[in-house]
């Protein structure tokens, strides 16, 4: 049985549109409310013992991926408990070196979110899915864009939101501004430490600050640009007027070069738009994967 629901948001139909509004969100409760236990497992792939949990028993399967230091038990836990589970299996994983897929440390190396997309695809092969949508938040995003493109046939659908194709020196500002995790919130800090002990946790995302901030020095900030008119996949981008670590002219952007895509933007939604309006999220997701 569904629990009550908040306003609905209008969709971008057409490319061409303009970008859809969402109406006034309030954080209520969940949109779904099916029961399916949630299994959490490891699978050796591309040398690593990757951690992941699934829950669910739909014939769509959709991969959630996380952010920055995420896994899935940070990153997913509405989506996780509360996504139509009749319709949908849900698979989260941890990237390498983030959560539980610990050894081994995480690294950034240049091709990081090609190694990220590689391994997110090479694992839901080894779980025998076939084809499989993908929920990608930030980083999750940028390495879903890149899976997207890079395999157009495993692909069926896409939805990404925090994510960016580009850094830009603002965007570099605004990393460092992050950089010293003792000035984060504690609200967001406490189960990062939780997870990862305070060293790990501090450690990397300084590295990740580093990592992230090369891209800046490419032509154009590049990551991922020239792959965007490669995805063929329905595409919906989601955007927080409010996220104060992704300027929205990245989500214009994305939605500008992945044709047919659809963009909708959450005027009150900031960078966690999933866990704080997630009953609105997760309608909006589902209605666009059925």
């Amino acid at each position: 049985m569904c629990c009550r629901s908040a306003g609905r948001a209008l969709w971008v139909l057409l490319q061409r549109q303009p970008p859809a509004r969402a109406a006034p969100l309030r954080p209520r409760g969940p949109a779904a409310c099916y029961g399916t236990s949630i299994t959490s497992a490891k699978i050796q792939v591309n040398g690593v013992h990757l951690h992941y949990q699934q829950t669910g028993e739909g014939s769509h399967a959709v991969l959630l991926l996380p952010g920055m230091l995420g896994s899935g038990q940070t990153d997913f836990g509405p989506q996780l408990k509360f996504m139509n589970k009749q319709l949908f299996t849900i698979v989260a994983w941890d990237p390498r070196g983030y959560g539980k897929s610990i050894p081994p440390s995480r690294d950034f190396p240049p091709d990081f979110f090609e190694r990220d997309a590689k391994d997110a695809v090479d694992l839901m092969q080894a779980l025998k899915f076939k084809k499989f949508s993908l929920l990608g938040w930030s980083d999750g995003g940028i390495t879903a864009l890149i899976a997207a493109a890079k395999y157009p046939n495993l692909i069926h659908k896409l939805v990404v939101w925090g994510a960016n194709a580009s850094v830009t020196q603002e965007d570099v500002r605004i990393y460092n501004g992050i950089r010293d995790v003792s000035k984060w919130s504690e609200k967001v800090r406490k189960p990062l430490e939780e997870m990862y002990g305070h060293n790990y946790f501090a450690k990397t995302c300084e590295a990740w600050v580093d990592g992230i901030s090369r891209f800046a020095e490419n032509s154009d900030g590049n990551i991922c640009k020239q792959l965007l008119p490669d995805i063929k996949c329905p595409t919906f981008i989601i955007h927080g007027e409010k996220d104060p670590l992704v300027p929205q002219a990245h989500a214009e952007y994305i939605h500008k070069h992945i044709k047919g895509s659809r963009l909708l933007l959450m005027p009150e939604g900031k960078h966690n738009l999933h866990l704080r309006f997630a009953e609105d999220f997760n309608r909006q997701v589902e209605d666009f994967l059925r």
